[in-house]
Order: C-alpha cells, then structure tokens, then sequence
C-alpha cells in the first residue's frame, strides 16, 4: 500500500496493532549525516519522559514498545510493540536531523515503511523538493484516535537540528554551556505518567480543586496516618485502602515535588515504614500489610505525639509557657480510622500543644454519620466519631489546626468531592497560621 504526504489512515488497516511490526527509514542524501529518533508524547505534545526519546543514545523504551534496532547515516529500524505502551503516551512521532552540513532540500529521495512478519505493508514516498531549508523532519506519526491506532504521513520540515526537536517536544538539551536541568515538577509529572499513570487524571483533579481554594501555589509536606486496627481488616483487602492512599499521594505531588508522602501506621503501636512514592505506590498498601499484622487497639494520641517528633523533635509543652515552632514548610497530616481511641487525654494534649507547631490534622472517620461546616457537607447525627467532633472545636489552642469529615466508606466519594472535604479549613489554618508566625 503507498500512501502521499498529508494521508491519515487506520493502523488495523495495514497491520495487526496488537502484534509487533517494524518501521524502517531510508535516505538518499549522498554524504549528508542524519539523526533518527522516536519522541513518546502525551495527549499534550510534549515528551513524556526522557525515556521515552528513543535514538542512537538511547534506543529502548522502558517499556519496550519502541526500539531502534540499527541505524547508520541514512537508514533506521525500529521495532515496535503498541500493546505495551502506558496509556499516557498518545503518538508516536518519528524525526530525522541532519548533523552537520546540509538542509533536507539536498535530499535526493526517501521512504518510510511498515512490515510486519517480514512483508512490507505500507510505504510512503518522499522528495527534497518537498523542503525548503530546514534540517530537521517531522516524518511519520501513530497516534491514538477515539481508542484505536492511526499513521499520518507527516512530513513536515523543522528548522534546527535534533537539539530543537528536543527542545520543541518539551525535554531538556544539555551542552557544554548549559546543563540546566528540567524542572522538578515536570520531571515527577513525566515519572507518574511513565510509574503511575492512574494518578495522572488524580493530579489533574487535586489541581482543580486547589485553584479552587486559592493553593494553586501552595507548597507543604503530606503525611498519611493509617488506623491498622483489626476492624480495618476488610477495608484493606477490598483495595480501598490501596486507593484512598494514592489520592493522597496525588494532593502529595501537587503540594509538593519530591512524589512521596510519609506514611504513619497505628493501632496499639506506631509504625513508620518507607514513604509512598511514585514508584512503589502500585503495591503499597499490599505490601505494608505483608509486614505490619493488624492490631487490637486504637491510639490516636501515641501516633499524632511520633508523628511530631519525626518532624519536629522532642519539644515539650508547657501549657502555662507554650512556645511556637516556625518551618518555612508546612505539614498537612490525613488521619483515616474508624474507631475510637484508647488514650483519649493524650490526644487531646497532642492537638493542643501542635496548635503550636505548622501541623494540620485532617481527620477522616469512616463509619456513621459525617460532620463538616461546610454547608454542602451538612452534618448528620449520631456520629461514630464524639471525640474527633471535639478535637475539631477544642478549647485551649493557639488556632484551629484541625479539621473532620466522616464517610460510609472510603470510597463513598468522587475525587473531586474528597478533595473538597479534604480542603474545607486547610486554607483559612495556613493564613491564621502565617499571622501567628508558625508560617514563614
């Protein structure tokens, strides 16, 4: 089959999508040096990792959907298996530039074709006539459309060479001058795309949803407290659990670059076992269970006082004399049970003398009734949860460092909505907080 320039035609029309195939490049450029590469894009056409830019440098993705096999001056291979792309790459899009002397109008002829199982299956054509001076090439594209695979035949001339492919598809060009490197958080957005990419639409959402509240900008530091008591046994195994922590590790990215979150276990004992990140966050959950048994008894107040000190030290408080700590970074703590505590005075000294410290508490309550102050979240009666409604309201604070919602289950919710409940006091402590200089 040949198809011209401009042609836009279904990939399950020439080959088997779902079965390996190649698409080879060949030049006839007389003396002229040429790079090949296939750049991975996301829906926004830019690059979505820097692995994902396969070339004689680098000629595997680490999916192993794209690999150049052989190249030279004017020829290239590539292998290529869709099936094993992450669903965050959305096209394909195959360059040439030349390195060195030469623009492509010099080139005297050139073709691009596909084959699977030996035989050729597509080919198209193309002249240097067709250019003008540019030294670099759009040539021929896959892309996702409306779930199935389709090949344009680009041929597009670029100006520069394969330093401003790079730059154009959004990654970093590294020289001798200038080896700046991407920025942080465009780097974590392309690992969660390439690691994580069920958190790529949760990112998006905690965005949203913190313009909202006016912390688009905000920066803190995350931490999740997890009731592993024996009643949380099922919530567990039905992967709730596993879910609920990666929304929270979503809102982590979003407040902050480093792509983890610390992660605090309790029930009669406290435990803190490796953060959550990016790249171990698929199995997480599971794999925390496979060392940490549940436990018989609930105490709030042990994990809030190690949470404390794992970020502010040991510092006593003295109710007559209280003194503030200052942190340039505040700490946003989402504590998820559902039960009651054992230790119920030392919880309540522990959210008074943290009223003194850049800590938020977020409690979330997972049984009967809900309780939140805002309006579209109007409360329900016969709360689980008596103590955490008190600790919301407790008296002898420097300000309100706390906040609580309940839910039937955690994943009652919509993303949009927790992240709502998630957000309701936040904003109005992290002002109060800056006034009394717990904020810098």
């Amino acid at each position: 089959m040949q198809i011209t320039k401009g042609q836009r035609l279904k990939l399950a029309d020439i080959v088997n999508p779902a079965q390996s195939f190649q698409l080879d490049i060949e030049l006839n450029a007389k003396a002229m040096q040429c790079d090949f590469a296939c750049f991975g894009l996301h829906a926004e056409g830019k690059l979505l990792a820097d692995e994902y830019m396969s070339f004689f440098n680098q000629p595997r993705t680490p999916c192993g959907a794209v690999q150049l096999l052989n190249t030279n001056q004017q020829a290239a291979s590539f292998a290529l298996a869709l099936e094993r792309l992450p669903p965050a790459v959305d096209r394909l899009v195959f360059t040439v530039a030349i390195d060195g002397e030469g623009t492509l109008r010099q080139l005297q002829s050139g073709s691009v074709r596909l084959l699977q199982n030996g035989a050729t299956c597509l080919e198209f054509s193309f002249v240097g006539t067709d250019f003008e001076q540019e030294r670099a090439l759009l040539l021929f594209e896959l892309y996702r459309h409306q779930a199935s695979w389709r090949v344009s035949a680009t041929a597009q001339g670029f100006n520069g060479g394969l330093p401003a492919l790079v730059t154009h598809f959004g990654a970093a060009v590294a020289s001798e001058e200038d080896t700046a490197p991407i920025d942080n958080r465009v780097n974590l957005e392309k690992r969660i795309a390439t690691q994580a990419p069920q958190l790529v639409n949760l990112l998006k959402q905690a965005k949203v949803s913190l313009q909202k509240v006016g912390l688009d900008e905000h920066r803190a530091k995350v931490c999740l407290c997890l009731d592993i008591s024996g009643s949380m046994r099922a919530l567990y195994s039905q992967g709730l659990v596993q879910a609920l922590a990666e929304r929270v590790l979503a809102l982590a990215c979003r407040f902050d670059d480093d792509g983890e979150i610390d992660v605090f276990l309790f029930g009669a004992k406290v435990h803190q076992p490796a953060a959550m990140n990016v790249e171990n966050c698929n199995t997480y959950i599971h794999d925390l269970r496979d060392k940490h048994p549940f436990e018989s008894d609930t105490r709030y107040g042990a994990a809030m006082a190690a949470i404390r000190k794992h970020y502010f030290g040991d510092i006593e408080f003295d109710e007559k004399k209280p003194t503030t700590t200052t942190s340039s970074l505040p700490i946003y703590v989402m504590f998820v049970t559902d039960g009651a505590t054992t230790d119920t005075s030392f919880t309540e000294r522990q959210v008074r003398a943290s009223s003194y410290q850049p800590i938020f508490w977020q409690f979330m309550g997972i049984g009967k009734g809900r309780k939140s102050k805002a309006k579209k979240f109007a409360a329900l009666a016969n709360s689980d949860f008596p103590l955490l409604e008190k600790l919301d309201d407790l008296s002898g604070r420097l300000l309100d460092n706390a906040d609580f919602f309940t839910v039937l289950s955690p994943d009652e919710h919509d993303d949009a909505t927790l992240y709502e409940l998630m957000m309701v006091e936040y904003p109005q402590w992290v002002k109060q907080a800056r006034e009394k200089g717990l904020l810098k």
